[in-house]
């Protein structure tokens, strides 16, 4: 059995600076251990501000190791709950002997408050902590712009972008309950409707509508259309697409390893000439010189040729010795 306390200790030395940061910045939602490349793979622990999330991907921790890791961070900070989620089954579902709803916290991140909850009807945290450099990004560029948040989950992005004063802020997702979230993400942060929007959708079937793409959908013999929000033309000073790795549905599919075109291409479309498309693509097997060689001829082909590239790097509490690291995110200039 793997010393887990030593590798923790190290861990958290190795974040001491940018703790420090952190803190100083009002987060206190941030990775505390990255298993895979600090000693234990599948082991990822996170700190959502007052609730302690340990997660194992590859083998299940037994309730020894489970108190090593409670009885370590217990001393470093006070925790209303700890949550541990096995996910070291197929298909990296949750196996929980006693599937219990977890309390309904708030966790903050750059001054901004957040739902966090470790175990609810969902998979993941309602709050993907690699993707902090975006939101940071985000933060620091949205102002007076107008936004769109594709594949916008919970609603972080939007929310830092209203909170940096964006005119307008529009968060498009499939699922119901993940805008759910965002909303209770505004309200925690004192947002109002005029300020950042909500919007049920297909990505395909908002963002064609607003590049002005006809929609098109597969339909089966005897089934009826489809239907979905109608929405006018409009492109936005920035658009945030952040897809996942694979999705499929009646308008067209989501293939980040084989087609990230599909979804690139609309997004380019529905960002303003001269304004700025952040994309990613979270396939650890995807170099990143390829996927980028990939958006520049989707961009050319497209007629939205790309005057500059900024890359940027999740934080170090998410360490890759290799410097590849499975998030990458691209700023595109337009």
């Amino acid at each position: 059995m793997t010393d887990l306390v030593p590798l923790l200790q190290q861990a958290y030395q190795n974040r001491a600076s940018l703790l420090e940061t952190l803190h100083a910045e009002e987060t206190n939602c941030y990775r505390l251990f990255h298993g895979t490349n600090e000693g234990m793979a599948g082991l990822t622990i996170d700190r959502y501000g007052p609730q302690l999330l340990i997660q194992s991907f590859h083998d299940s921790l037994n309730e020894m190791q489970v108190a090593e890791i409670e009885a370590f961070y217990s001393i470093l900070f006070s925790t209303e709950e700890i949550i541990y989620n096995d996910r070291s089954a197929s298909n990296s579902r949750r196996q929980d002997a006693n599937d219990e709803r977890s309390l309904t916290l708030v966790g903050q991140e750059l001054g901004v408050n957040y739902r966090v909850k470790g175990k609810h009807s969902g998979q993941d945290p309602f709050l993907f902590l690699d993707m902090r450099v975006g939101r940071r990004y985000i933060k620091a560029h949205a102002a007076n712009k107008s936004v769109l948040n594709l594949f916008s989950y919970t609603c972080g992005v939007g929310l830092c972008a209203a909170i940096a004063g964006a005119e307008t802020v529009v968060n498009v997702d499939f699922a119901e309950r993940n805008l759910a979230i965002g909303k209770e993400n505004s309200e925690l942060n004192n947002l109002s409707s005029e300020q950042i929007k909500f919007i049920q959708s297909d990505f395909f079937t908002a963002v064609k509508q607003f590049a002005g793409i006809p929609v098109k959908q597969r339909i089966r013999r005897g089934q009826k259309p489809r239907t979905f929000p109608r929405l006018e033309q409009q492109q936005f000073d920035i658009v945030y697409l952040d897809p996942p790795r694979w999705a499929k549905s009646h308008f067209g599919t989501v293939d980040l390893i084989r087609d990230y075109p599909s979804v690139l291409k609309p997004s380019l479309l529905a960002t303003k000439e001269g304004g700025t498309l952040i994309c990613t693509n979270n396939v650890a097997k995807v170099p990143m010189d390829e996927w980028l060689d990939v958006v520049k001829r989707c961009a050319e082909k497209a007629g939205r040729p790309i005057q500059n590239i900024e890359l940027l790097t999740p934080e170090s509490d998410f360490p890759s010795p290799d410097g590849q690291s499975p998030l990458k995110i691209a700023v595109l200039h337009l």
